[in-house]
């Protein structure tokens, strides 16, 4: 996170009991709103992904700790560090979460603390702002009308496979996370099973100041990397695909074991369900698959 002059100063605010999940810069620290600073001023308790990190946020926007507590909760916290701050809440706290970077819950640990407290009947806010998802849409070029945000791949190269596979016909845009050591062989492995033409764009280090985005095909995304380490957050953008159309041979043989256990109606919509088709076409084709046998 960049040093940068202070805001204006934040206004404390009174707040209710409750999580506050407060949206943090993912690297210019001015992209933080006015309103996360006035709740990280107004909150009884800070929990924080990284509290190094949020201590500094809160230095440059000049927001002072002061002696208020701050909890660490990360991957590694568990219950006990959940339980401490469900209790808080419910003594009649406010407790702004915050993660390293970004809108909380996007791939971040506060899930699990987000539903412990929701559960438990309390209320549960956001503080919206800066997200990494959101940022790498606006600037790829991909159509935004429909996206889907499917996290970090699996790293092994079978199991990211699979992932890529399931992914490859959603007739939507595709929102990945990345590691920089590893994006190569994404890319690799992105090119043997969406295609070397399917249109992407790789973006790197968003609001930080060597900030890149690369636009094109896989093909030519991988060519312009092929020599370079990449370093800093990677955010991978994928465009829309084809749903795969099934053959009439596929959906015939569907029918015939659907028949098997199944009644006309019941077989046409499993096999609509399975294979993505209109219930109605379907069931056209195993009435005349009906009347043939």
């Amino acid at each position: 996170m960049s040093d940068q002059p202070p805001s204006a100063g934040a206004r404390p605010l009174r707040l209710s009991p409750g999580l506050y999940l407060v949206a943090t810069p993912i690297g210019a620290a001015r992209d933080i709103t006015l309103r996360a600073l006035d709740i990280l001023a107004g909150a009884d308790a800070i929990a924080a992904e990284d509290t190094r990190t949020a201590r500094k946020l809160m230095e440059i926007h000049g927001v002072a700790v002061a002696g208020r507590q701050m909890l660490a909760y990360h991957d590694h916290s568990g219950a006990g560090t959940r339980d401490r701050i469900l209790a808080m809440i419910g003594e009649g706290k406010a407790v702004a979460y915050v993660s390293e970077a970004g809108t909380p819950l996007v791939a971040d640990p506060g899930y699990q603390l987000a539903r412990t407290v929701i559960e438990a009947g309390l209320p549960v806010l956001a503080a919206p702002g800066a997200s990494a998802v959101l940022a790498a849409l606006a600037v790829s070029g991909l159509p935004s009308d429909r996206f889907l945000f499917a996290g970090f791949p699996p790293h092994a190269k079978g199991a990211m496979q699979a992932w890529l596979a399931e992914l490859a016909p959603i007739s939507a845009t595709l929102i990945l996370y990345e590691s920089p050591r590893r994006v190569h062989r994404l890319l690799d492995v992105l090119a043997q099973v969406m295609g070397p033409e399917r249109k992407i764009a790789l973006c790197r280090e968003l609001t930080k100041r060597f900030e890149e985005v690369l636009r094109g095909t896989v093909e030519d995304v991988r060519t312009t990397i092929a020599d370079r380490s990449l370093k800093g957050e990677i955010v991978l953008v994928v465009g829309k695909g084809s749903p795969v159309q099934a053959s009439a041979e596929t959906v015939e043989d569907a029918l015939r074991q659907a028949l098997e256990t199944l009644s006309v109606k019941d077989a046409a919509a499993q096999v609509a369900a399975d294979l993505g088709l209109k219930k109605r076409d379907v069931y056209q084709a195993a009435l005349k698959l009906e009347a043939s046998e």
